[in-house]
């Protein structure tokens, strides 16, 4: 049975964590739900591993395993993507928080900053099936240094989904070095120009450290998404040998995009072509969309469309371009 939690009685509820640690040293992780309000699939699932341990059905035997159920009370009271803006945008602790999600990242951020590994679970409005998103490889680049990324890799490919994305930083940040070109034509163009806006729970737990993936656990009203989610908890425990949980062999094969360019919306007027949904397939030269003056935006190469977003605000991304990637798990 699926088990929601109620919600919030008031805007300023706090945050919640249950923390169980293990008697033996081991790796620390953490598994967040409602990033965004309306994405309320991993909290059904952590709900229900939550009780599962209480129950004694997992005991945790080493390590730290932390739960966030609701990461932004304000947005999943509201049943809305986010109550002032996007909270896994621009996540970094403030000395003078302005906003809803400036206050949860004061909290948030020292959270993730305490563990090793981040399992954050999300889901997405149009159909199509399960997939994780995870980092870079291993480099010393300014934009996202990393070193873990075989322990990425492991956590990604024993979630129990065969479709995996990467390149998110490097995208965003092609789009916000053309924003700046073109000289910021749009009242939030000085926030997106910013790449520290591109740093969400993943980008923030690699910088303090660590490594982390998104599961996107399926459609939003998708009534399967939550046991994938819990899935890929009880997976993510058995890896890292928290408890003595069975651990599933990985997919024989997986689908590695990598995303290589992201497109912003204009103007209220630019409309897509067609109704776009993630991963659909591109030809060279399909048309994708139609600006304002009626400027026609073709798929410069073979590939895949993701993230379309019909409810773009003019001056953010509106939808993003993918390839083939060529590194494997």
């Amino acid at each position: 049975m699926t088990t929601v939690l109620p919600p919030p009685k008031s805007p300023g509820a706090p945050l919640q964590a249950h923390r169980f640690a293990g008697l033996a040293p081991g790796p620390r992780l953490i598994v967040t739900g409602a990033v965004h309000g309306d994405e309320i699939c991993g909290t059904q699932a952590i709900v229900r591993v939550l009780g599962e341990l209480l129950r004694g059905e997992i005991e945790l035997r080493r390590g730290v395993l932390t739960l966030v159920p609701v990461c932004n009370p304000l947005a999943y009271a509201l049943g809305r993507r986010f109550g002032d803006r996007n909270l896994n945008r621009r996540l970094r602790e403030s000395a003078a928080p302005a906003d809803n999600e400036d206050r949860i990242a004061n909290a948030l951020c020292p959270w993730l900053a305490e563990h090793d590994a981040l399992l954050d679970l999300h889901s997405f409005r149009s159909p199509g099936r399960p997939f994780v998103l995870r980092g870079p490889a291993d480099n010393d680049s300014e934009l996202e240094p990393f070193a873990r990324s075989a322990e990425e890799a492991a956590l990604a490919a024993h979630l129990g989904v065969d479709r995996v994305v990467e390149g998110w930083m490097p995208a965003y940040a092609g789009g916000a070095r053309r924003r700046r070109e073109r000289g910021g034509r749009h009242g939030a163009a000085a926030v997106l120009e910013d790449l520290a806006y591109g740093v969400g729970t993943t980008e923030y737990m690699r910088s303090r450290g660590g490594y982390a993936v998104t599961l996107e656990c399926g459609q939003h009203d998708d009534l399967a998404a939550p046991a994938v989610a819990r899935h890929a908890i009880r997976q993510a425990i058995a890896l890292l040998g928290l408890a003595d949980l069975p651990l599933a062999p990985p997919p024989s094969s997986f689908e590695c995009l990598r995303l290589d360019a992201v497109v912003d919306r204009d103007d209220e007027e630019d409309r897509f072509a067609r109704a776009w949904t993630s991963f659909d397939p591109l030809r060279e030269g399909d048309l994708i969309a139609v600006r304002k003056d009626g400027t026609q935006l073709r798929a410069p190469r073979a590939g895949w469309i993701v993230f379309p977003d019909v409810n773009a605000r003019p001056g953010h991304e509106w939808f993003y371009l993918a390839q083939a990637s060529g590194r494997g798990l």
